[in-house]
């Protein structure tokens, strides 16, 4: 087929894109606005330095990379364990979430060859994410001196709400603008399923394609109109004289 054949396609149903395309969009519009929860997010950062024993005696040496990697690695085990946020629920009740969905909330992230730990924690305010996760850097620091003796982290940066003022799972223009090129996407597989589908002939050019002869005539459609002016015109006989009987027209 050419390309003004699949033109001529869409063209013919152009009111199943439109359909499509619409649903997508105000579905997508309804549930940004209407069902769904916004969700925050908070971000803290701990730094991993040179540790010291409880008589300030330098007791861990991290400076070559392999050895560092494998401290943040232990660290980041160590701090979604419940060991930690167990403490984090006790020591912070009015969070209202136990070890298990504190878990579930938290994500700890680091770059390679870095000393940096970036805890970040998810709640249904800015300002419940912020308190979660500075709540967890705060344990974790000082829990950190009792689980590897050692006292080697330090509060890089505390979360602030202000920070996390917009939901992270809330984007309409994003989410409208994706469901508007899945609608046309689908819109236009459905019609080229529908014309694949579809063996009547509806055009005197198809049937000439499809038999490869001339078409010698055409009964074409009678609309309503012209069906109607067609019954009026029709001719009636009328009674003009005894036994007598004239055609007329109508």
């Amino acid at each position: 087929m050419e390309l003004k054949e699949y033109m001529q396609i869409l063209r013919k149903r152009i009111w199943i894109i439109i359909a499509f395309v619409a649903v997508a969009c105000i579905g997508a519009g309804v549930k940004n606005y209407f069902l769904t929860v916004p969700i925050y997010e908070a971000n803290a950062k701990l730094i991993v330095n040179q540790a010291y024993n409880a008589q300030g005696v330098p007791s861990l040496d991290i400076g070559s990379i392999q050895t560092n990697i494998k401290v943040i690695n232990s660290y980041m085990e160590i701090i979604k364990s419940s060991a930690i946020l167990d403490k984090v629920a006790a020591t912070y009740p009015d969070l209202g979430m136990n070890g298990n969905q504190l878990g579930q909330s938290i994500r700890v992230s680091t770059a390679n060859e870095s000393q940096v730990m970036s805890l970040t924690a998810t709640g249904l305010s800015s300002e419940k994410a912020a308190k979660t996760v500075n709540a967890v850097a705060k344990v974790f620091k000082s829990q950190i001196p009792v689980i590897m003796k050692v006292d080697n982290v330090t509060i890089l940066s505390e979360a602030k709400p202000t920070d996390s003022s917009k939901p992270i799972n809330v984007n309409p223009v994003m989410n409208i603008l994706i469901s508007f090129l899945v609608g046309l996407l689908l819109s236009i597989g459905f019609i080229f399923l529908l014309e694949y589908l579809d063996d009547t002939l509806k055009t005197e050019d198809e049937l000439e394609k499809e038999l490869g002869i001339p078409a010698l005539a055409v009964i074409s459609r009678i609309r309503k109109e012209e069906a109607r002016f067609s019954k009026q015109s029709t001719t009636s006989q009328k009674q003009v004289g005894d036994g007598q009987y004239a055609t007329v027209n109508q």
